[in-house]
């Protein structure tokens, strides 16, 4: 038995019937880690705190103790995350040495529900990308062709998932770094709703955008974390007293009846054929199962991209002003004069995209400019939650491609930043509303690269997506194809 690619929900019913141990699930994780090594997926790889956490619940189950569905678990969680103990680098040379002294609440709420913590995996730096080559570590690669990108900018949690390195990650999304890499790399990625799940002890890109979110092989899995990780919390004004359900009760109770919209905005020019014909070839399959289809609008839409490109690197830049190489961060050497020694720690510690944000948000949020750039942006931003309101009141949810392309080859667009930014034009909107989507495996293209159908609901709706994903799920199977590491 492969214990590295088993579910969630199947790992836990096969501790539980005592059929393999926790150690075995970290064993083969760490063994398919090591095969797929050239993947790049993992900045820091926690093997001894691993084992001995596994051990600690091996022992639980042989004294005949019921154990919780994530207890025993093994899982990689994004380099964004403050771990107690173990180093955290958002991918960056300013933090390459840094050990937090403190735990994420989500991270810590996934510890105490029993998670085994595999290590930390890659990312662009401070989660600014979308394929992970900004990375000071390297890129994390697709697991279905090693010469394309695992998207961004939690490519390598999305890679991990998908290579069968991890049973489930947690990632960001600010404007699709969830959603775009599980798309690209075939997994399960939930962007929740602006504030359903913690976002303390995460190191903040852009404030009024981040939200955190479950990257797993299937849609059960994501509703069982979810259950685990959403709710209000003290440490964290954004996340308001909104009633958490049983995120997997309703998984099962299928879409006869739901109401489909399909945006005509995100099927426009730009989007790749074999990307448009999976995902409207999913579509038809709700029709099948009952769900009744309508066309609608988001005319908005096509301003997304650019509320986004200006609102978020002012948030950046006014964020990433703590890292100045004195009370921690990268430290220059053999400079004297203060003010040379901020430039030359930052300049020394940050990669070119990270200052390229930073460029642009400290311009933007300048005496003179900010009424005139960030505030209007906000405005637009507005008529773009108007706009996903009004359309749910005529349906339920809606289907539309996650990205434009599958994933792109490593390089090709490294040196064009207009084109990487237009690879989240499809997942900006969702966040610029704060509303809640999640990234689905529908198909594959004629070169084997997954494509992901996209689902929204409107705020708080988590419950709704899910039911409507784990329909689809049921009858194609998808997630159990497999890539091939190491070959």
């Amino acid at each position: 038995m492969d214990l590295n690619w088993l579910s969630i929900a199947e790992a836990h019913l096969g501790l539980k019937e005592k059929k393999f141990s926790s150690e075995d699930l970290v064993d083969a994780c760490l063994a398919q880690i090591k095969k797929g090594e050239y993947l790049n997926n993992f900045l820091t790889v926690t093997e001894d705190l691993a084992r001995a956490r596994a051990r600690e619940v091996d022992a639980k189950i042989a004294g005949g103790k019921e154990i919780g569905t994530l207890e025993g678990i093994p899982a990689g969680i994004k380099d964004l995350f403050n771990t107690k103990g173990v180093r955290t680098t958002c991918a960056s040379k300013m933090l390459e040495n840094f050990v937090p002294p403190y735990e994420s609440t989500a991270t810590r709420l996934l510890k105490e529900a029993g998670m085994v913590l595999l290590g930390k995996t890659n990312l662009d730096e401070f989660a600014c990308g979308a394929s992970t080559e900004n990375s000071a570590f390297g890129p994390s690669l697709n697991p279905w062709n090693k010469e394309f990108v695992a998207g961004g900018s939690s490519g390598g949690s999305a890679s991990a998932v998908a290579a069968g390195q991890s049973f489930f990650s947690l990632g960001t999304d600010t404007g699709g770094s969830i959603r775009q890499p599980a798309s690209l790399c075939g997994c399960v990625g939930m962007k929740v709703t602006y504030g359903r799940v913690s976002r303390f002890g995460v190191t903040a890109m852009a404030s009024s955008w981040d939200t955190v979110g479950p990257l797993a092989r299937t849609v059960e899995d994501i509703a069982l974390l979810m259950n685990t990780i959403a709710g209000p919390d003290p440490y964290d004004s954004t996340t308001p007293l909104v009633e958490v359900p049983d995120y997997a009760a309703n998984l099962a109770k299928g879409v006869k009846g739901l109401r489909i919209g399909v945006p005509k905005e995100y099927f426009a020019e730009g989007v790749e054929d074999e990307v448009r014909e999976s995902v409207m070839a999913a579509v038809k399959e709700y029709e099948k199962l009952g769900a009744i289809v309508k066309e609608v609008s988001l005319p908005m839409t096509k301003y997304g991209v650019a509320v986004y490109y200006v609102t978020m690197p002012t948030e950046l830049s006014t964020n990433l002003a703590r890292f100045d190489g004195v009370r921690f961060g990268h430290q220059a050497e053999g400079v004297e004069d203060l003010t040379e020694y901020y430039k030359t720690s930052r300049g020394e510690g940050f990669g070119s995209e990270i200052k390229r944000r930073i460029m642009v948000g400290t311009f933007v949020s300048s005496a003179g400019y900010a009424d005139a750039y960030y505030k209007h942006a906000q405005r637009v931003r507005t008529l773009i939650i108007q706009d996903f309101a009004a359309v749910f009141k005529e349906v339920d949810v809606l289907m539309a491609p996650v990205s434009p392309t599958p994933a792109f080859k490593v390089g090709e667009k490294a040196n064009n930043p207009l084109a990487m930014y237009l690879a989240d034009a499809l997942t900006i909107p969702p966040s610029a509303a704060g509303v809640p989507a999640l990234s689905l495996p529908c198909g594959f293209t004629s070169s084997g690269l997954p494509v992901g159908l996209q689902i929204i609901g409107p705020m708080w709706s988590e419950s709704l997506i899910l039911q409507t994903a784990a329909a689809y799920e049921q009858v194609s199977g998808l997630w159990e194809k497999r890539p091939i590491i190491g070959g």
